[in-house]
């Protein structure tokens, strides 16, 4: 059996940011401890021939004035049998679990935080720490943010050995991620907050999957094409700027707008257009948002390759294809009291739902010329395009 892993641009990507958004909280500003908490949530991503869904489980303590600790559990259950699977191998079902500490100290308007993450899968062991540094200055008006995050990770490839999923002896890999961001936070005016946020990404290592082949053009082949497997370049740096105005209305809600720009050494240019509104009613908060994202893609990528060895490094990796994708998100939260326990401050209820839609714009449904060869050829499938729901209900306890 090939298993696929799937990466952070769909559903890897949509599922673990809103954890971490939903669990791990705001960041707080310098000077600003997070409050006592305690989350748990449920999600479950559906698109694709894909199903991820699990649980996760956040708390935050403060310890006396100046530290603030917190640890989060969390868990994927996936079951696959996405068009990358069924085109060279069979579903599959895998487990990942993740864990994470954090650490928070606060002297005087400065804000030091670290932390660590580790993550299991049969195929995949990666391990992350960061680390970061706020400011605040010019009457708590303007706060500076530093950070650094360092990412290693060990990649196997699994295979069918007497009946049993095992590691494959022979696929050993290893990368190295280091991450280097500055964000600025300014008080505008009365009602306006800006930031800015830029981050520069190096990759290092094995950064291809053992899964995905390309495929190139075979006319002895009854498909028209063979596959081969892909092959990346062993480095990869990227640069990201992103800047966001929220504005407070005059009724209470309040309103973002976001730009994010991005490029790296493969090729990839991106643009990521966000806009979020969200609006309290009595115990109800209401929260709507829009995302549009488009990239170009890499340049050794193709959907299908004139010949073998066309070239030094080549790719048919969906995530390095060009696409552009709209996600549309609903989410609603109510704050209760519970009565007769005295130490919870603050609880709330909230269900969150995001519809996301890609269309690729140089990706190919491959299973059409697979499954019938004499139809369509190779090349002329339709283009590829993915709807996926993600669903999200979890339970928060301020004491």
């Amino acid at each position: 059996m090939r298993r696929q892993r799937q990466s952070a641009a769909h559903c890897g990507w949509c599922l673990r940011a809103m954890a971490t958004l939903c669990l791990a909280g705001t960041p707080a500003l310098a000077g600003v401890l997070p409050p006592d908490r305690f989350d748990v949530l449920m999600h479950k991503y559906q698109g694709g021939g894909i199903t991820v869904q699990g649980p996760s489980i956040l708390i935050q303590k403060r310890l006396g004035d100046h530290v603030s600790v917190g640890a989060n559990y969390y868990q994927d259950m996936i079951s696959s049998a996405s068009i990358d699977v069924l085109l060279t191998a069979s579903p599959y079902r895998e487990t990942r679990t993740q864990k994470s500490a954090s650490v928070q100290y606060m002297h005087g308007k400065t804000s030091y935080i670290a932390g660590f993450i580790n993550s299991i899968e049969p195929d995949y062991r990666a391990n992350t720490s960061y680390y970061s540094v706020s400011q605040s200055m010019f009457g708590d008006l303007t706060t500076v943010t530093l950070s650094y995050r360092r990412g290693w990770d060990r990649i196997f490839r699994d295979i069918k050995q007497n009946g049993v999923i095992v590691n494959d002896p022979t696929f050993h890999q290893r990368a190295d991620h280091r991450v280097y961001g500055f964000g600025l936070t300014q008080i505008l005016t009365r009602n306006v907050i800006g930031t800015v946020d830029y981050e520069l990404d190096t990759d290092q290592g094995y950064l291809a999957s053992p899964y995905r082949d390309i495929r190139y053009v075979d006319p002895n082949n009854p498909v028209g094409y063979t596959l081969a497997n892909q092959v990346y370049p062993g480095t990869r740096t990227s640069d990201a700027f992103a800047v966001s105005l929220k504005y407070y209305m005059p009724y209470r809600a309040a309103l973002t707008g976001r730009y994010r720009f991005y490029t790296d050494s493969w090729g990839i240019l991106a643009h990521t257009l966000k806009v979020d509104y969200v609006q309290p009613w009595h115990r109800f908060t209401f929260d709507g948002n829009v995302r549009y994202y488009r990239q170009g893609a890499a340049s050794f990528y193709s959907d299908l390759f004139p010949y073998a060895n066309y070239s030094n490094y080549m790719a048919r990796d969906r995530e390095l294809a060009a696409f552009h994708s709209i996600t549309v998100g609903f989410e609603a939260s109510y704050a209760f009291s519970i009565p007769g326990v005295t130490w919870i401050q603050k609880s709330a209820a909230t269900v969150a739902y995001d519809r996301m839609m890609i269309n690729y714009l140089d990706y190919r449904n491959a299973l059409y010329s697979k499954l019938d060869p004499g139809a369509i050829r190779a090349g002329a499938e339709p283009l590829y395009a993915l709807d996926a729901s993600m669903y999200q209900l979890y339970f928060s306890l301020w004491f």
